[in-house]
């Protein structure tokens, strides 16, 4: 089996070809629609998937009781709860598909198999989840350097799909600002493009 999202995301200069089809083979192709949730607030994860085609994003409900999305999942992206699959706990977090998504799951037990039965594995976990750390802790810092432009210009540059496809409140609640104030970043932005 050989497919361009897999390959990307288990992009490891050490696996064997023989390893990773072992990998590949254990993945399921599934099927979601727009709106469909992939984790609910309350469950534990019992699976991480691969998004193939589509945009996903995840939030957590704020105190009083507003969506906050916290993650966007782009296309060769694996869409997880780290915390929930691996401490084997209740997520905070729903994890939501924006449009029809087609993905590659890979339950928590064929994981845990292949982890304990391919060493390389077990690196490319460890390079991947460095890796992620670096994003969230970047994406926390640049919430409180970052102007609310500058914010939404990296969005555009590093997820355009995000910005053609999610509604603007969610992408607002992302940034750590009010839907007006996006609207008005966009049109500042529409009407002095050099800026």
């Amino acid at each position: 089996m050989s497919n361009t999202s897999l390959e990307i995301c288990y992009d490891f200069p050490f696996f064997f070809k023989e390893e990773l089809e072992e990998i590949f083979s254990a993945h399921e192709k599934v099927k979601f629609h727009k709106g469909d949730c992939i984790l609910q607030e309350g469950k534990t994860a019992n699976e991480y998937y691969i998004l193939e085609k589509g945009l996903a994003r995840s939030f957590v409900n704020d105190f009083s009781g507003n969506e906050v999305t916290t993650h966007f999942f782009a296309e060769n992206e694996i869409i997880i709860e780290v915390s929930s699959l691996f401490q084997r706990i209740p997520t905070q977090e729903n994890i939501v598909c924006i449009t029809d998504c087609e993905c590659w799951k890979l339950s928590f037990e064929s994981f845990q198999e292949l982890f304990h039965k391919i060493p390389n594995l077990r690196e490319w976990g460890r390079a991947w989840m460095s890796q992620q750390l670096f994003i969230y802790k970047q994406r926390s810092v640049e919430m409180f350097t970052l102007s609310a432009t500058k914010r939404y210009l990296n969005l555009l540059e590093q997820k355009p799909q995000v910005v053609r496809l999610a509604p603007l409140k969610q992408i607002a609640s992302y940034l750590g600002i009010t839907d007006t104030s996006l609207s008005r970043i966009r049109k500042e932005l529409v009407s002095h493009p050099g800026k």
